[in-house]
């Protein structure tokens, strides 16, 4: 059910991302009187699922029918000669369609080299309705629509997203009892319930950006207060490659509160109950989650004896731990359980400029993240992930704010990715008119033709590539 979830989500976000990255070539192809002969969701080898046209008869449709069957007739009776078949003239209305393999869509522009590859058009003379015969500039604003709309959807999502939930975040100041640190921080010098102040000396407002810091920037200094005293930490120069395949560098130290039990836990059988605060083993004080792994991995299939705050009033309760050294408890891990968390509402004026911000910042985190990628030595390359990678990033419940936040990610995504200077990407194409508009000298149709089978060669490398981590990662 998890998964179906998951799925649904990961589905429908590509679903709208795609038709408006497609609409954008779309419209502007329109708009300068450039005839589309396709619009698809999705790519459509050999079969289409549905597709749909209006001819001079009224509109037309198939299901799951093969790609080369066109909607109209190829060929037509020859008025001068009834007994004489003639091609019939391109379609003047744009075939909607929806393709069965869900790795992106397109729109097919008349007297434009695409991932189509259909060349028979230009070697014919060129139509004033065909992309070629139009003006660089107008080819250039075609070519850069999709992307154009993508940052467009992101900011319109962002500012949704501000103005219907507002924006909540746990500022640094209020994580009263410091933070939780994994192997990694230990490490390099950081303690459990340290408070992190800063980073290089730039203040931490929002918590949960220290470790998108940490990645994104080149920090050298974590300045942290410990018991009561200023003090910082060196980050070692290795440290990016490090914290890209570790999420969980430093977390929020919280008390043991339980939330929930295992199905067999001894905990329960012993008369914990969900609200019990749990604060010391044996006698020893132990007020924090993080204190008890170690603690009860040495007591091991023995009885224990437990302290818990219930309603105020302290009592022990005799436990015997599992021989996997675990209570059979599930922490309260809600944040707004211990500490006082901050929230920002946007009246519809508001929100506007701020949701734009937040697009440029979002575009801002996205470069820094692909400049990580091309960068051999932090090995960020082999963290890139596909399908299942963009498919856990949705939760396993439907949350429409995490879904819009995600969506407007995504749509950064799809619009960096594109604009890459790529054979076979718009980012190829806008090159190669921008070279045209500077030389005044255009590229051949051959070269463009070459050029565009290299990009989907390198294109499909980097989607095997891409799939073939997430396999990987599978089986780790």
């Amino acid at each position: 059910m998890d998964i179906l979830i998951k799925a649904s989500q990961l589905i429908l976000s590509l679903t709208i991302l795609v038709v408006v990255h497609e609409f954008g070539h779309y419209l502007f192809a329109k708009l300068f009187k450039t005839r589309v002969e396709k619009f698809y969701l999705f790519f459509n080898p050999w079969f289409s699922i549905f597709k749909i046209r209006k001819t001079d008869t009224g509109w037309k449709y198939k299901f799951f029918s093969s790609a080369k069957n066109s909607l109209e007739p190829t060929e037509i009776p020859n008025p001068l000669n009834p007994e004489e078949m003639i091609a019939a003239p391109v379609p003047k209305n744009t075939e909607w369609g929806i393709g069965w393999l869900p790795l992106g869509g397109y729109v097919k522009i008349a007297g434009m080299i695409d991932e189509s590859m259909d060349t028979k058009q230009l070697q014919k003379t060129p139509e004033p309705w065909e992309f070629r015969s139009k003006k660089a500039w107008q080819r250039l604003l075609v070519m850069i629509g999709g992307v154009m709309f993508n940052f467009i959807l992101a900011m319109v999502i962002f500012i949704g997203i501000l103005f219907t939930w507002g924006e909540e975040f746990l500022p640094a100041k209020n994580v009263k009892y410091g933070i939780m640190c994994d192997s990694v921080a230990l490490n390099i010098g950081l303690k459990n319930g340290d408070h992190i102040k800063a980073l290089d000396d730039r203040e931490i407002v929002d918590f949960k950006q220290i470790h998108k810091d940490l990645v994104l920037d080149k920090i050298h200094y974590i300045q942290i207060t410990r018991n009561g005293k200023d003090t910082s930490i060196t980050v070692p120069e290795d440290m990016q490659s490090t914290l890209i395949k570790n999420r969980d560098f430093v977390s929020v130290r919280i008390p043991f509160v339980a939330a929930d039990f295992s199905s067999e836990s001894p905990a329960k059988a012993a008369g914990i109950q969900v609200g019990d605060k749990l604060v010391g083993i044996n006698g020893e004080e132990l007020l924090f989650f993080d204190q008890y792994p170690h603690k009860l991995a040495l007591l091991k299939s023995t009885e224990a004896m437990v302290s818990v705050e219930r309603n105020g009033i302290k009592q022990d309760i005799k436990v015997t731990v599992t021989a996997e050294g675990k209570l059979g408890i599930f922490p309260q891990s809600e944040l707004k359980a211990f500490f006082e968390t901050e929230k920002k509402d946007y009246s519809i004026f508001e929100s506007v400029p701020a949701g734009i911000s937040k697009g440029y910042s979002a575009v801002g985190d996205y470069l820094k993240q692909f400049k990580l990628i091309f960068s051999p030595e932090t090995g960020a390359y082999k963290e890139v992930g596909g399908f299942i990678a963009i498919g856990k990033i949705f939760p396993a419940f439907w949350d429409w704010q995490i879904f819009w936040t995600m969506t407007a990610i995504l749509s950064i995504m799809l619009a960096v990715v594109n604009i890459l200077p790529i054979p076979a990407l718009d980012g190829g194409h806008t090159l190669f008119l921008l070279f045209e508009m500077i030389t005044r000298r255009k590229p051949s149709d051959k070269f463009l033709e070459y050029a565009q089978m290299a990009g989907l060669v390198l294109l499909l490398g980097l989607v095997l590539f891409a799939n073939g981590n997430d396999i990987v990662k599978l089986f780790k």
